[in-house]
């Protein structure tokens, strides 16, 4: 019997990663609907006012059009995988806001007071900014992990600037309340809308080298383990910051939004409930005592409690040294007023706010005139934000990476919480403006600014990894096969 040998060969090569999906166009069909749908609001605002088109409808579709695909193109070019909900989301939100101060623009009332008229412009300029530094964001910050060397350099970074409000000559006079803002030329900038960025990052760099030692327990009490008296530290010196936040600059909101990110951030770096009962225990310790003393506080807690009876009293002009608002009793008819559907864009009296009308309250305006469905619909879209954010950091390859999209994450959900519950008398008013939506520079500049954060961080958790080179000594594999 005779037999033949065949043999063939082959090269083994290295499969390469198979490409993900960039989701840019997806990305692109959204943002054609964040703009269009803003521009129909200011249609049917301009209709319900005036019976007419809005002069301005094609150039406020426009420039926020070319925003919004400038915005587009650069994330195409230096974000190409990052997530596709992020820009659009944030376009829809803060093409929402410029429509509800146009259309309170156009109110005789807070013409007369001098908290009207231009303000939209300005608004949109704002927005142009900040959209701006989004572009800087991802232009210059290639990987966000550069930012961890700057940990301790952002400590004293976010510490300047919530402190530059109490500089004298520097920080602006006491209003409404709060000092937080401060004054440069003709212009006021509030430190505190980007303070909370630069936070978020030592937060970050701080909690992932020391995890591991906060997450130890030294006994168990109750069913939570406490964690060792020299691992207290850090808590107590971002309570006690916070507080002094509160005592010096009555700024209920930037308090809580500062200790409440660290605790998340705790909570999420340690996996220790004890960390979120201690934080919720001596933030409620802290407030009760500010409150104890500071009018100011104690004025905010008022009007949470009694609604009705500070408006009557502001409204009888009682002079007994406390200054009685009317602006939660306002806020509260107003989505009474508005019931389920909304009495439609334009055809609110929300101005009967008065000052905050177009920044503290202007979700008191969506509550009237687009109703529970509208509020709930906004809100849904912040909640997108926020589960975006979170997915960002589950996807997160890094530990940097998941506690600075976390922090931030935590950050914009807080601050959407504390308005929101303050405006509809969940909580206490706090005095911060709602992202995107609310008309302030320094708030639609800084929140444009995470957003480029978190489109970032985005990128480098979806991007593909590289495909490992071939090696070129792979040796030839022969293949006998009998006959």
């Amino acid at each position: 019997m005779s037999s033949t040998t065949n043999t063939s060969t082959q090269h083994t090569s290295t499969i390469g990663a198979i490409g993900a999906p960039s989701r840019r166009n997806t990305e692109l069909v959204l943002l054609a609907f964040a703009v269009v749908i803003p521009v129909f609001a200011y249609a049917n605002v301009g209709l319900a006012l005036n019976d007419k088109v809005p002069a301005g409808l094609l150039a406020y579709g426009l420039g926020l059009g070319v925003l919004a695909g400038i915005g587009h193109l650069v994330v195409r070019k230096f974000a190409p995988y990052a997530d596709p909900l992020l820009l659009p989301l944030a376009t829809l939100l803060n093409g929402l806001g410029l429509v509800a101060i146009w259309r309170l623009d156009q109110s005789e009332l807070l013409t007369r007071l001098g908290v009207a008229g231009g303000k939209a412009t300005n608004q949109l300029i704002y927005t142009a900014l900040g959209i701006a530094l989004l572009i800087a964001v991802l232009i210059f910050l290639k990987d966000h992990r550069t930012l961890q060397r700057y940990t301790y350099i952002s400590m004293v970074g976010a510490l300047v600037l919530l402190l530059l409000p109490l500089v004298p000559g520097l920080g602006a006079d006491l209003t409404y309340g709060a000092k937080i803002w401060i004054k440069v030329g003709s212009f006021t900038i509030q430190p505190g809308e980007f303070a909370k960025i630069v936070l978020a990052v030592f937060f970050a760099g701080y909690l992932m080298v020391k995890r591991d030692a906060l997450a130890l327990a030294s006994r168990r009490f109750m069913g939570l383990y406490l964690p060792r008296g020299r691992d207290l530290g850090p808590i107590i010196v971002v309570w006690i910051i916070s507080i002094l936040i509160l005592v010096f600059e009555t700024d209920l909101g930037t308090s809580l939004l500062f200790f409440g990110m660290f605790v998340i951030m705790l909570y999420v770096a340690t996996e220790r409930t004890s960390w979120i009962v201690f934080g919720l225990l001596m933030s409620a310790v802290g407030a009760v005592g500010v409150a104890s003393f500071e009018p100011h506080v104690q004025t905010r807690v008022q009007a949470w409690l009694n609604p009705y009876g500070e408006y009557k009293l502001s409204r009888a002009g009682v002079q007994d040294g406390t200054v009685h608002s009317e602006q939660a009793m306002q806020a509260l008819w107003s989505f009474g007023s508005g019931g389920t559907l909304g009495t439609g864009w334009g055809q609110g009296h929300s101005e009967l706010i008065r000052f905050a009308a177009n920044s503290d309250f202007i979700l008191a305006t969506f509550g009237e005139e687009l109703g529970l469905a509208g509020v709930m619909a906004i809100l849904l879209v912040y909640g997108l934000i926020v589960e975006r954010g979170i997915r960002t950091a589950l996807a997160a390859r890094d530990p940097f990476g998941k506690l600075l999209a976390i922090g931030l994450s935590g950050a914009f959900a807080l601050q959407v919480f504390v308005v929101a519950g303050g405006v509809m008398g969940l909580i206490p008013l706090t005095g911060m403006t709602m992202p995107f939506l609310a008309y302030g520079g320094s708030s639609v500049i800084a929140n444009w600014a995470l957003i480029g954060v978190l489109v970032r961080i985005s990128d480098t958790a979806r991007r593909p990894a590289p495909a490992p080179a071939p090696n070129p000594d792979a040796e030839m594999t022969q293949v006998v096969r009998p006959s």
